[in-house]
């Protein structure tokens, strides 16, 4: 049995620069940083002409091409695997629709199995463009890169997206005392809320396509605000990066009517009025997780228990998308 998995990831700073509808213009650059929630992917060959494909629903098909799944369809036929006797099921620690980037990890790990599948070598790079090939060009959706690459690469790591579609990336030059302390002070709370990234950002997509000029512009500032808060994480001023955080988050909110509501702002508001120094909402926006970067995190903890709001507690991953099992 051969088993792979995928971090999930948070953004530290740019998120919405990787969309190429930004970036191909532009170039984008952000931070995101690999946490210990992940997509698992288990492949184990049967005895039985036949595909078996379990996630949220039960698929049993001949052919690749009957998949339904359009990922798991799209990258069987990447990776060229047309032996149907094969059972594939995928599990995640945290439900899909919730900000992390859980279609990226999944796109990576499901990847990276196939590849141990065939004893293909793959680098991380490779495998991120691939996975990226899948959702944003074959199946057409308009997301950005980030999730894919962060997912394949692991660790806190930055970003530049280059306008003829390649990525550069690298490591954070953060102190392991400032690494310590943001990793402790950032706590990540469950809104309720689960939705497609796909639909919030749409019209993100829709709007930078049309050289939008206020979509830009927010795009533009968020860059520098990527920028700025690699400045203040190297700086070892995690108070800075904070207040970076909050203006990020009320830039963000400007893009979309559907970013948030009134539950996440007064959420929002109870947390920076009970020991959060700044916040914003992960991922596309629309719910999925709150997350806040507080030193009198007891405070903050009662507050949003007190809202109702679960807590979900990590640390960040190293590793990236790796096989567990082969």
């Amino acid at each position: 049995m051969i088993i792979t998995r995928s971090p999930l990831r948070i953004s530290l700073g740019g998120g919405g620069t990787d969309l190429p509808s930004y970036y191909r213009e532009h170039s984008g650059f952000l931070i995101a940083a690999a946490i210990d929630k992940y997509v698992y992917i288990t492949l184990h060959q049967t005895f039985v002409p036949e595909l078996i494909i379990k996630y949220s629903k039960l698929e049993r098909v001949l052919t690749v091409d009957e998949v339904e799944h359009p990922i798991i369809r799209e990258s069987l036929k990447m990776v060229g695997i047309e032996a149907p006797s094969l059972e594939i099921t995928s599990m995640a620690d945290i439900p899909a629709g919730t900000g992390l980037g859980s279609s990226g990890s999944f796109t990576t790990a499901l990847l990276k199995a196939f590849h141990a599948l065939k004893k293909n070598l793959v680098h991380p790079a490779e495998l991120a463009e691939q996975a990226c090939c899948i959702e944003l060009e074959k199946l057409g959706e308009p997301i950005g890169k980030q999730d894919q690459y962060i997912a394949a690469y692991g660790g806190i790591t930055c970003f530049e997206f280059l306008p003829d579609g390649r990525v550069e990336a690298w490591p954070l030059k953060i102190s392991e005392e400032t690494l310590f302390n943001l990793e402790d002070n950032l706590l990540l709370f469950f809104t309720g809320y689960s939705r497609s990234a796909s639909t919030i950002l749409k019209e993100q997509d829709d709007k930078s396509k049309k050289s939008d000029k206020s979509m830009i512009e927010n795009l533009h500032f968020v860059k520098e605000l990527g920028k700025q808060s690699q400045g203040a994480l190297e700086g070892n001023d995690l108070h800075e990066f904070a207040r970076l955080m909050d203006v990020h988050w009320q830039r963000k909110k400007e893009r979309s009517q559907g970013m948030s509501n009134r539950d996440i702002n007064d959420w929002y508001d109870c947390a920076m009025a009970n020991g959060a120094l700044g916040g914003k909402l992960i991922g596309a926006g629309g719910g999925g997780f709150l997350m806040f970067y507080a030193e009198d995190k007891a405070r903050l903890r009662h507050a949003m228990r007190e809202k109702g709001l679960t807590e979900v507690r990590f640390r960040f991953d190293f590793e990236g998308t790796k096989i567990l099992n082969q």
